[in-house]
């Protein structure tokens, strides 16, 4: 609450901040009251969006850094204290490097958990767990039918691949133009890695079509469909 009071003034410009930066973030079932997150009716959001959030907040340097962080010492009035890091996963399960455990009466136990393991990384959130133990088990049930039954496939190098093929056989007509030569690239694509179920990896199409026939004048930057 200080730290709210101290960046925003108020705790409810505070949290008039978290909502704006939620709906940034297009969170459609998320809204904020408090900057500590005890129960409040008008306080909540959801497994997918508290693992949209963290993904966001992954990105941040100073958060990643922390919340992988198994033990720190800190010093208060000359004393200095160890503290924990309360998620039982972290330096025990392989690949995982963060993120949060949580507490409420109403929410129960809840973890979310980062982890990566090769080109994979997943965020795994459970919520309104009885006990800890429960939490524990579920996270590891969830995190370990991800890595057993998903594969990152790179898409991008699949239509490359596929676009280089097409372009390679492929004959031009520039009507009215003075060479049929094109020099041709793709679009950016956001899409690299794609996590797909092992037994519908074999399915993956490439389909491309290739408008093969222009007319001049063709510019540069022209799409092709």
């Amino acid at each position: 609450m200080a730290l709210a009071e101290h960046i925003a003034g108020s705790i409810e410009e505070f949290a008039r901040l978290m909502n704006e930066k939620a709906e940034e973030l297009e969170l459609k079932t998320t809204h904020f009251v408090t900057p500590h997150g005890l129960d409040e009716e008008e306080h909540y959001t959801t497994a997918y969006e508290l693992a949209k959030i963290t993904d966001y907040a992954l990105k941040i340097d100073r958060f990643s850094k922390i919340v992988k962080t198994g033990n720190y010492t800190v010093n208060i009035d000359g004393n200095s204290k160890n503290i924990r890091n309360t998620n039982e996963l972290l330096g025990v399960l392989n690949g995982v490097y963060g993120v949060k455990t949580g507490f409420t009466n109403g929410a129960n136990r809840c973890l979310v958990t980062s982890v990566k393991r090769d080109n994979m990384d997943i965020i795994a959130v459970v919520l309104g767990a009885d006990t800890k133990k429960d939490r524990t088990k579920d996270s590891i049930k969830i995190i370990e039918y991800s890595f057993a039954n998903y594969k990152m496939i790179d898409i991008e190098y699949m239509v490359h691949d596929e676009f280089n093929d097409i372009v390679e056989n492929s004959k031009f007509n520039i009507i009215k133009g003075i060479s049929n030569e094109l020099k041709l690239d793709l679009e950016e694509n956001d899409i690299t890695l794609y996590p797909v179920k092992n037994e519908k990896v074999k399915d993956i199409q490439i389909i491309t079509e290739l408008e093969t026939t222009l007319e001049a004048p063709v510019t540069k930057g022209q799409k092709i469909r």
